[in-house]
Parts: structure tokens; C-alpha cells; sequence
């Protein structure tokens, strides 16, 4: 199985400044853009997912993520609107159903069922063409989405963000709008007292022009530490996404949860409907888990869950090193060490298994790494 590969955002909202550019890596947006579906087998060439059937466990979703529609000059957060209505026309197939975000969370933490293939929309950042392009389409296929909005950007009132207004207009007709911080900052490389005042300035801009407190929160370029975290769910957050791939479950750290990231290049049909398609490992006692990473390269492990079959099969991937080796600790215990250090800024791992039927379990990790 060739390595998977996943799209990250690449958005801001102006250029970085150079203590904050340092934390990219070079190529970053270009070389996660992939999500790792590339000629997987059992697939067909289409992206359909064969007939069998795999083993049904605990309830299931997965999260997508959009920033912008239409916008071709930024095609590292740009999807065409050519391949955004063939995902939505692939959603129609009565195949999928696309659930709000707040729904699936809820469901997931009480235990409650879901249906096979549950999907869920977000779209960060409230770019304009959210408002122009995305939402009229949405609306019109009747499906349900999720909008992370940095709040400074908003309040800028420049061309390229939506206003308040057309904000209001949308929670006012059912979208769920959620929170992406204020400046849409590096929130890991912050005091603990910064990302407070960023989680609390973002909140009250919230409260005075919507009148509520959003529930969910995305971490900015799915970054996130243990800190971050923390100052989430002190802030009042229900359950916080990253931009890593895999599929959300109730066992799941409800405050680092994947999402999918689509994107120009890697927006195709095949890719959205494999990504579509995918299934929790079920993994959980995660180390090291605080996605900021201290010793670098870690010792990373996970624990499968119950009753998943074909370990043996359980490939992993580094973004940086490619196909890493996988040391199995105990019957559902793994682990893998990349052979060198990670370079300063986001780095994920992937591990993925057959299903059965041409899907596939997934579990991404991404860290962050701080500069010198």
C-alpha cells in the first residue's frame, strides 16, 4: 500500500511574519495534500469501495473540511466548484448520511447509534465565497454544515472575509457556526495566557453579534498542545478538531478530533469518496499525547480497539519519513519511532488497515513542532 498523504491548510488571513513562518515547513502544503489514497487496493479506480461488507463495531463519522470554493489562485485551500458539486452529487447518492457536526459529537459521547457512512461539513475561516459559492449549493442540496470563523477577520471587513451580517444570516437559517479563535494564531506557540485571551476575545465577539457562545472550536492549522487543549475546555467548548485525518468515535479525545482537508489538487471524486468511506482504528491511550512534541522523534503508540481483525496488515506513515515500522507491544499495543527527528512545524502519522470491502481504518496524528 503506497503512502497516504493529507492535505493541509495552508490558509492565513496575510503574510506571516517570520517568527511564525519558521514553524512551516517548506512544501508543507504540498506534500500533505494527498490524504494517502493513491491505488489502494481492493478499491475500485472510481473510489466506490467494494461489496463486502466490513464488521460493523461502535458508531462511526467523518468529518470534511473546506476553506475556500471557487478561488483558483489559492488552490492550497481552494476547492474548484467543479469537483465541490461532484462531492455534493456523490453525497445525494443515498450512500452517505451527512449529519450536522453538533449531532454526530452528541450521538458519539452518549453512545447513541449512527448510520454507516455518517458525514459531516465544516468549512474554516468564513472566506466570502463560503457565502457566494459553497452555501447557495449546500442549501439547495439540503445539507447541513459547520462554519469556523476567526472573528478578527470579520471584524476587518475586508473583501476576502464575510460580515457579520452575512454570519447572522446563516446561523439564523440553521448552519452551525462554530469557533476558530480570533487572529487565527500559531495557538501553540502562545503563553497559556494568550491563547485565553484569543479563546475569550473570539467569545465575546460571538455573544455581542450572534448572541450565543459557539460550542466548537478548530484548532488554526489544526495546531494544538496540551495547554491549547486545556484552555479549550476551560473556554467552554463541547469538542475541538484538529486537521488530521481518521474518523471521529465515541473512545476518541473529544478535544482533538480529525477532520479530512479537501483541497485543488486533491479534491478529486475518487479521493472524496474514499475518504468517505473510512473507519476508526478505535485508538486510544495515544503517546505522546500532547500534539506539541518534546523529544523529537517520539516513541509514538496507540492501542487498537477491540475486536478489529488483520493486525498484522497495520501499516504506518510519517509525513516526513515515509513508511515507518511498526513494533507490535502486547495483542493490541503498537508503536513506531521515525528514524530521525521531525523539521520545526506541523508533522502527522498515519496508520491505516484493511476493513473488508475495499474500505479502510484509519488513524492520523498531527504534531507540532516548535522551532528553535
Amino acid at each position: 500500500m503506497p503512502p497516504m498523504q493529507d492535505a493541509t491548510s495552508g490558509s492565513s488571513h496575510r503574510p506571516l511574519p517570520a517568527s511564525a513562518r519558521r514553524f512551516i515547513p517548506v512544501g508543507a502544503a504540498t506534500f500533505l495534500a494527498a490524504l494517502f489514497l493513491t491505488a489502494l487496493p481492493g478499491v475500485a479506480a472510481d473510489g466506490r469501495p467494494g461489496q463486502a461488507k466490513p464488521r460493523a463495531l461502535a458508531p462511526s463519522a467523518v468529518v470534511m473540511m473546506y476553506h475556500r470554493f471557487g478561488e483558483s489562485g489559492l488552490p492550497a485551500t481552494n476547492i474548484r466548484i467543479a469537483q465541490f458539486e461532484a462531492h455534493l452529487k456523490e453525497l445525494a447518492t443515498g450512500t452517505y448520511d451527512v449529519r450536522p457536526l453538533p449531532e454526530i459529537v452528541a450521538a458519539l459521547k452518549s453512545g447513541r447509534t449512527l448510520k454507516d457512512r455518517t458525514v459531516a461539513l465544516t468549512i474554516d475561516d468564513a472566506f466570502r465565497s463560503v457565502y457566494r459559492e459553497a452555501w447557495p449549493r449546500l442549501r439547495r442540496a439540503g445539507l447541513p454544515f459547520t462554519l469556523f470563523v476567526a472573528t478578527d477577520a470579520v471584524d476587518g471587513g475586508g473583501r476576502d472575509f464575510m460580515t457579520w451580517d452575512q454570519v447572522r444570516e446563516m446561523a439564523k437559517a440553521g448552519v452551525t457556526i462554530a469557533a476558530h479563535s480570533a487572529s487565527h494564531a500559531h495557538l501553540a506557540t502562545l503563553t497559556p495566557e494568550a491563547v485565553g485571551r484569543e479563546l475569550e476575545t473570539s467569545n465575546a465577539r460571538f455573544e455581542k453579534e450572534l448572541g450565543f457562545r459557539p460550542r466548537l472550536f478548530a484548532y488554526p492549522y489544526g495546531e494544538a498542545s496540551g495547554a491549547v487543549i486545556d484552555a479549550a475546555r476551560a473556554a467552554g467548548y463541547t469538542a475541538a478538531f484538529g486537521q488530521h485525518s481518521g474518523a471521529l468515535h465515541g473512545q476518541a479525545d473529544f478535544f482533538y478530533l480529525p477532520r479530512f482537508a479537501l483541497n485543488e489538487r486533491f479534491g478529486s471524486l475518487k479521493r472524496f469518496r474514499r475518504a468517505a468511506n473510512v473507519l476508526p482504528l478505535y485508538a486510544t491511550d495515544i503517546t505522546p499525547r500532547d500534539p506539541t512534541l518534546g523529544p523529537n522523534p517520539p516513541a509514538f503508540g496507540f492501542t487498537v480497539g477491540a475486536g478489529i481483525r488483520g493486525l498484522r496488515a497495520l501499516t504506518c506513515y510519517s509525513s516526513a519519513h515515509g513508511k515507518l515500522k511498526v513494533s507490535r507491544l502486547g495483542p493490541r499495543r503498537f508503536e513506531v519511532r521515525p528514524p530521525r527527528p521531525f523539521a520545526a512545524g506541523r508533522a502527522r502519522i498515519n496508520c491505516t488497515l484493511p476493513a473488508g470491502g475495499g474500505r479502510w481504518r484509519w488513524f492520523g496524528y498531527q504534531f507540532f513542532v516548535p522551532g528553535k
